[in-house]
């Protein structure tokens, strides 16, 4: 403990760690090294170490009179830790009724805080009011304790003489804090539904509480973590089970900021053991600017599905997640709905699953000598074993559209021996289809049908043969003359080429849409848009420039050598879904002389930043299409920014773009399907 001290004093107050055989090692230093202000130690950048989310404004913290808002009050309560009364700050959000369970944030201070440093200057219950009245945030409890775990907890004389005391919260919070909540407010208390983040010395409490107690907390978060925190090692000694209970772990500090080496060090460890994490990095030193603004972002994904980093994971599984909870009181088995009918994505004979009319699954799989069975959807019912050894569940209502799953048998995931094979996750796994209203536009219908074909071709970039699924419309080959416009449509993280023609229905959309008049007849060109296989969490490590080789060098020649294409700019498109988006937007921008219509769905933007010249850009680019389902743009944002509004500044420069919400979907395939439906029939029109 007094190396850890020693530690602690030397980087929070620039007091540099002279070893013997190292003499002075600040001596040769350059000016350049060192941090601006002298705190902390050298400040190095790499190639990580980037902003990913950007500052938003003052206003964040004004409060607003025309909105509901929360309630902050400091309340007491005994801990047993420490032998004493001690104080918290905790705010209920508007509305809060006991007849309601809420998820509870956790919040640390610093070495020099207290329970009211954080309101003193990031406003948490200000904060919080604005994001949950624009739809934001989820309405949540914030609490905030002392961390400083003695009978005289103030933050008075020397403060850094407590630093051992920061280490003993973590009893205090575990079996005083956490329980003396959970017994006076209305809250979910699992781990699903508990966060835990703070600030400096609060950053590594956060990490090393958090990251070594993943039964108590899903969702954790360190901002300019102090050199408290403990080794990449100790915190991560699994880097798969990490990865499996996380919901969403950020880290952050400012590229000012002396102690940047701290998580640093942590992000490294990270990324090399492919952990799925979200790092930002902004312009900002050791000060309270940083931790408001990321307190900002960090509670906008809090106990949302699909959050953060861990959706370049699950952008294809939003509904996988490893370790489900169990429904509320309220959302018992008597108010389901017994209009169960077979999903039609059972394999053939297959009575289970089945799907209701609210959306509901219901599980039935016959494992007699099974212990415990559940499913990867969050939120569903606690399976029960019936006489004849089969076990019986409930998922929460979903939305409409296909959905990955897995069962789990006694904690090991596998697939529903029930339903069809999809591979999505970077796996062949299981999946589901909930009916859609609007289901017509993609079924099999008595119209005139299209072909798609399984095609190799060579790559020399990747020394390898490739493989694509190239759709060909009604009557392709028996007009031998006729030629074809083409669009290259990519998939999503953690899917393949087989995407968009399964689980998307592209052959069937465009069959239809042919069929009505609604679109041009025109090939489409589907293949695997990674170059290096990846893990999930390691999406970092893919270089968009080498599927760029593949795709223009490669496999464009080839379709265009091996089917009846029209070769120039007016008729090739490109689109792509999710990770497909970000791969389609890199590409087009800088190859304008090869693509000419643009289509975004659920991930990239084209705004007025990205373009250099309006109105070249304009003559060359005769559509940008940018998609997204409503529940992924709460407010009109999406966690990468405000694509309406990047729509409209396009629009602005006499580009012509458009912009389009799958109404109630969010980052799944039916968001996707609306898109190529709303995409196709703009695509190649001769009034462009």
């Amino acid at each position: 403990m007094r190396i850890l001290l020693v530690l602690i004093l030397a980087s929070l107050m620039s007091i540099p760690i002279v070893s013997a055989q190292e003499p002075n090692p600040g001596a040769e230093r350059s000016q350049r090294e060192r941090p601006r202000g002298g705190f902390g130690g050298p400040i190095e950048l790499g190639p990580d170490d980037k902003q990913t989310y950007p500052d938003p404004p003052d206003s964040i913290v004004a409060e607003r009179q025309d909105i509901p808002h929360g309630k902050l009050e400091m309340i007491e309560y005994e801990s047993k830790t420490v032998g004493t009364t001690r104080k918290m700050n905790v705010y209920t959000p508007p509305g809060y009724s006991a007849d309601k369970k809420y998820p509870v944030l956790y919040l640390l201070h610093g070495i020099g805080g207290d329970e009211g440093e954080w309101q003193h200057f990031a406003k948490p219950d200000t904060m919080l009011d604005n994001l949950i009245a624009d739809g934001k945030a989820v309405p949540m409890i914030v609490v905030m304790p002392n961390g400083r775990a003695q009978k005289n907890d103030r933050a008075e004389g020397n403060v850094m003489a407590s630093a051992p005391a920061f280490a003993v919260f973590e009893k205090d919070l575990l079996n005083d804090v956490i329980p003396a909540i959970e017994s006076r407010y209305s809250v979910q208390a699992d781990r699903e539904h508990r966060a835990l983040a703070g600030l400096s010395m609060g950053g590594g409490q956060s990490l090393n509480f958090g990251l070594t107690n993943l039964d108590k907390f899903a969702w954790v978060g360190g901002f300019s973590s102090a050199p408290n925190t403990k080794s990449p090692q100790e915190l991560i000694p699994d880097p798969i089970k990490t990865e499996k209970q996380l919901e969403l772990l950020w880290l952050s500090c400012g590229n000012k900021d002396g102690l940047i080496r701290i998580s640093q060090r942590l992000q490294r460890f990270l990324k090399e053991n492919e952990v799925p994490h979200i790092w930002n990095v902004d312009s900002h030193g050791h000060d309270a600017t940083h931790w408001r603004n990321n307190l900002y972002h960090f509670a906008q994904l809090l106990f949302q599905e699909g959050a953060g980093d861990k959706a370049d994971a699950k952008e294809s599984t939003r509904d996988s997640d490893p370790m489900p909870s169990t429904n509320d009181a309220s959302d018992t088995a008597e108010e389901i709905q017994d209009d169960f009918q077979p999903a039609p994505t059972n394999q053939p004979g297959k009575e289970y699953p089945q799907v209701n009319s609210q959306g509901r699954i219901k599980f039935r799989v016959v494992a007699p000598e099974a212990k415990s069975v559940t499913t990867t959807f969050r939120d569903s019912t606690d399976f029960v074993k019936g006489d004849d050894g089969a076990w019986v569940g409930y998922s929460r209502p979903l939305d409409e559209g296909f959905h990955y799953y897995e069962l789990i048998i006694d904690g090991a995931h596998v697939p529903d021996p029930n339903s069809r094979y999809f591979f999505g996750a970077m796996r062949w796994g299981s999946g589901i289809e909930v009916p859609a209203h609007d289901r017509e536009f993609y079924e099999l219908k008595d119209v005139p049908h299209g072909q798609v074909r399984e095609i190799f071709f060579p790559s020399k970039s990747t020394d390898s043969q490739r493989r694509a699924f190239v759709y060909t419309p009604p009557g392709y080959d028996r007009d031998q003359e006729r030629r074809y416009p083409v669009l290259y449509l990519q998939h999503g993280w953690g899917e393949n080429e087989y995407g968009w023609s399964v689980q998307g229905h592209a052959g069937l959309i465009m069959d239809n849409l042919i069929a009505e008049g609604k679109s041009q007849p025109f090939i489409i060109v589907m293949t695997y848009g990674m170059t290096n296989e990846v893990r999930i969490g390691g999406l970092r490590n893919f270089d968009i420039s080498e599927f760029e080789t593949v795709l223009v060098d490669e496999l464009i020649p080839h379709i265009d050598a091996n089917f009846r294409t029209l070769t120039d700019q007016a008729n090739r498109a490109m689109a792509g879904l999710s990770m497909g988006s970000m791969e389609t937007k890199a590409i087009t921008l800088s190859n304008l002389d090869k693509f000419s219509h643009i289509g975004l769905f659920s991930g990239a933007t084209i705004g007025k930043d990205d373009i250099e010249d309006a109105d070249t850009f304009a003559k060359q680019v005769k559509l940008v299409f940018v998609s997204y389902g409503s529940k992924e743009v709460g407010g009109g944002r999406s966690r990468r920014g405000d694509p309406a509004a990047s729509v409209a500044q396009l629009k602005d420069l006499g580009i012509n773009a458009h912009y389009y919400l799958s109404p109630e979907t969010a980052h799944e395939w039916q968001t996707w399907r609306r898109s190529l439906k709303e995409f196709a029939p703009r695509l190649f029109q001769h009034g462009d």
